[in-house]
C-alpha cells in the first residue's frame, strides 16, 4: 500500500514524499492532530522544489513563481485526497501550506499546523539555522504541504544528520535581522520586511484614513501604497523577500 501511494504521488509531479506517525509530530505551538481529523494515524508530507524565480531581482517575478508552485501544491493535494478516498476508502484531510488559518490575538502569525515539523517527522529534512527545512537534495528551496489520514502507513526514517552547514549566510542576509537568536525567528521583524503590505500595513492604512480629511482620503486612494495593499490582499500573502531561501547554499547545483 505504501509504495502504491508513493508512486501515485510522485507520478503527479511531487518532488518527494515522506510518511510519519502522528505520534512523531511535535510542534508545541500548533494544534493537536486530533483537532483536524479524529482517529488520524499518518501524516503524508509532500515536497515541491521551489522555482528558480526565487532568485529574481524582481519581487513580483519571485512571488509569481511562488504562486505557481502554490497552485500546483493545491492541485496535487486535492488529487491525492481523492485517490486515497476512492482507492483505499480512507479518511483524509489536506493541510494548508500557509493560509487559511485560525486567527486569534494570542496566536498571531501562527499556523494551525506546522508543515516544517511534519516534514522533519516524515524524514524530509532537518531544520537549519534559518528555521526552515533543509531537504537532502533540494536544500532550502522547497515548498511543503501535507495530508493527514486514518490509514496506518509504515513511517519513513527521520534524518539524523544535521543538513545545515552553519555558514550563517541566512543570518547575515536577513534585512529584518529576524534570525539573531538561534532556533527562533522574530516573526514581527521578518514580516515587516517580507510582507510590507500585509495585515499590519493594512490596519495602519485604514487608521490613517479614518483620521484624514475627505480630500486627503481621496489622495490616499491614488497612492501606490493603497494599490500594493489591494494587490497583496487579493493574493493572500505577498512576499517581498526570499533572502533566507535564496542565500542558503545547501542543495544548489
Amino acid at each position: 500500500m505504501k509504495e502504491r501511494i508513493r508512486r501515485y504521488i510522485l507520478d503527479l509531479g511531487v518532488d518527494d514524499v515522506g510518511f510519519a506517525n502522528v505520534e512523531d509530530y511535535h510542534s508545541p505551538k500548533s494544534y493537536a492532530i486530533e483537532t483536524f481529523l479524529p482517529g488520524a494515524k499518518t501524516i503524508i508530507s509532500l515536497v515541491f522544489q521551489e522555482l528558480d524565480t526565487c532568485e529574481s531581482p524582481s519581487v513580483t517575478i519571485a512571488m509569481n513563481g511562488r504562486l505557481d508552485m502554490n497552485y500546483f501544491q493545491r492541485s496535487c493535494s486535492y488529487q491525492i485526497n481523492r485517490f486515497l478516498k476512492k482507492e483505499l476508502q480512507a479518511k483524509v484531510v489536506d493541510m494548508p501550506y500557509a493560509s487559511p488559518m485560525e486567527l486569534h490575538k494570542d496566536r498571531m502569525a501562527l499556523g494551525d499546523f506546522s508543515q516544517r515539523h511534519a516534514a522533519v517527522a516524515a524524514g524530509m529534512g532537518t531544520l537549519g539555522r534559518h528555521n526552515l527545512v533543509i531537504h537532502p537534495r533540494f536544500g532550502t528551496r522547497i515548498g511543503l504541504t501535507a495530508l493527514i489520514t486514518n490509514l496506518e502507513i509504515e513511517p519513513d526514517e527521520k534524518i539524523e544528520q544535521d543538513l545545515c552547514i552553519h555558514c550563517d549566510l541566512c543570518v547575515r542576509n536577513c534585512p529584518g535581522n529576524a534570525l539573531g537568536e538561534a532556533g527562533k525567528t522574530n516573526v514581527g521583524q521578518c514580516v515587516n520586511h517580507s510582507q510590507p503590505y500585509g495585515l499590519r500595513a493594512n490596519i495602519g492604512f485604514w487608521q490613517q484614513f479614518a483620521d484624514s480629511s475627505p480630500e486627503e482620503q481621496k489622495q490616499m486612494f491614488t497612492d501606490e501604497r493603497y494599490w500594493r495593499l489591494q494587490q497583496a490582499h487579493s493574493i493572500g500573502m505577498q512576499y517581498y523577500c526570499f533572502n533566507c531561501m535564496k542565500s542558503c547554499p545547501v542543495g544548489l547545483r
